[in-house]
């Protein structure tokens, strides 16, 4: 592919071409592929989860998973009386979103994303994957105002699910292919926890918001000084988050906020820094047990029974359908190309654009994040909350079913090079 005059610098000489992708090939290909292990073996747990719950809520037994969601537990004088539901998605997943933010940190402090020039790929790449999915689906669903609320369900990427997808099909793909997804997702991330924080927060209580600061401070005031006893973190982690919870903000930002507190750079004779360390401790966790039992209270939509008919009904299962399968990847794919268009970037000689258009469909895997939004917007509406599960499954088994399609097809012309390669 021919690339456009870049302009020449001081004295004539031709200005430096940045090669997109290649910018992110640089980090350290260890721990790519150690989070790429990690997220496969939750990936895999994650979809077994979800296929669970799906059998269990269309089987003879769907009375006892539904009374199960709704089992209350948890001391009613702290105000922390939840069901099981809400305490997967208020609680479990702040574990997801911790790991997301010290992802996030990383990225900003020593990372991809601390450099603009070579963060501008992924961040436009994000914003652009959330504006043109929202759009399509404020575009499907303009004939019902009440379904407005919804139009964020469609823009986040589940990194466990879309690394687990990519690990498993891409074995020969470009480390740098990797990267870039991974990267795409923490800002993605980071996009969505904006949104849960902002939007979908209708009243906050002031003096427990920065009550939750003295626990929080501490946390940090530790993890600076290395003292990082489960004993002393974990209790402080844990008073964070209820008095986030008790704010009126979605507890899962606490995981972000205590997330941030912890310092990155390692220290003379440190052969990791603290955010790494307690990333690599907490990850397992993440997406070993609270991502897959989250699916497993979130996944169960009702389909028999006459059920699959009122969840198609209406706009909004195509409106996030067709949001995650195509506006996703239209998104993530006209992000990349205005970055190559109009500054002085070109695709890296190793990738084509046919890899983009792979990674752009596994953009559009959303389901833990938008199953959460979801359940946000539609708080306390059976129906609409059911239809969400369906659509989010159905947008992501397609967008990872899409993608497969073109990254095993990738997958086996870059293994095809390198068999040439190695009997040149």
């Amino acid at each position: 592919m021919s690339q456009p005059d870049r302009g020449r610098g001081p004295a004539g000489l031709p200005r430096p071409v940045r090669r997109l992708f290649a910018a992110v090939a640089h980090r350290d290909a260890a721990y790519v592929a150690g989070v790429l292990r990690t997220e496969t073996v939750g990936g895999a747990l994650l979809l077994l989860a979800a296929v669970i719950a799906l059998i269990w809520a269309n089987s003879p037994w769907h009375e006892a998973y539904t009374a199960l969601l709704g089992t209350t537990i948890g001391p009613a004088a702290l105000h922390l009386d939840l069901d099981i539901a809400h305490w997967a998605a208020d609680g479990l997943l702040a574990i997801f979103f911790f790991v997301a933010g010290a992802e996030l940190k990383r990225e900003l402090v020593e990372g991809d994303l601390r450099d603009p020039a070579q963060a501008v790929l992924p961040v436009a790449a994000a914003v652009a994957g959330v504006v043109v999915p929202a759009g399509l689906f404020l575009l499907v669903t303009a004939g019902d105002p009440t379904l407005r609320a919804g139009w964020a369900i469609p823009v986040a990427t589940d990194i466990a699910f879309a690394l687990a997808v990519l690990a498993v099909l891409g074995t020969h793909l470009p480390t740098a292919l990797r990267t870039f997804l991974l990267t795409l997702a923490v800002v993605d991330d980071l996009i969505a926890i904006l949104i849960i924080a902002v939007v979908y927060t209708s009243s906050v209580s002031l003096p427990a918001l920065l009550a939750a600061l003295i626990p929080l401070a501490a946390f940090g005031w530790l993890a600076r000084r290395r003292i990082l006893h489960w004993w002393l973190l974990v209790p402080l982690a844990l008073i964070t988050w209820g008095l986030v919870h008790a704010s009126g903000v979605h507890a899962t930002v606490a995981g972000v906020l205590l997330a941030f507190a912890l310092p990155v750079r390692a220290r003379p004779g440190e052969e990791h820094g603290v955010c790494e360390q307690l990333e690599h401790r907490v990850r397992p966790v993440s997406a070993a047990v609270a991502v897959p039992l989250f699916a497993l209270t979130a996944a169960g939509v009702r389909i028999v029974g006459g059920g699959l008919a009122e969840v198609l009904e209406g706009p909004l299962f195509p409106g996030i359908v067709l949001g995650l399968v195509v506006g996703k990847a239209v998104g993530v794919l006209a992000g990349t190309w205005l970055v190559a268009r109009f500054t002085r970037a070109s695709l890296d000689e190793s990738l084509t654009w046919a890899d983009i258009v792979g990674v752009s469909f596994l953009a559009g895997v959303g389901f833990t994040v938008s199953l959460l939004i979801g359940e946000l917007a539609f708080a306390g509406n059976a129906e609409q909350t059911a239809t969400v599960q369906a659509a989010v499954l159905t947008g992501s088994l397609l967008a990872a079913g899409v993608a497969a399609i073109v990254l095993v097809r990738r997958n086996a012309h870059y293994r095809e090079l390198e068999a040439q390669a190695g009997t040149s």
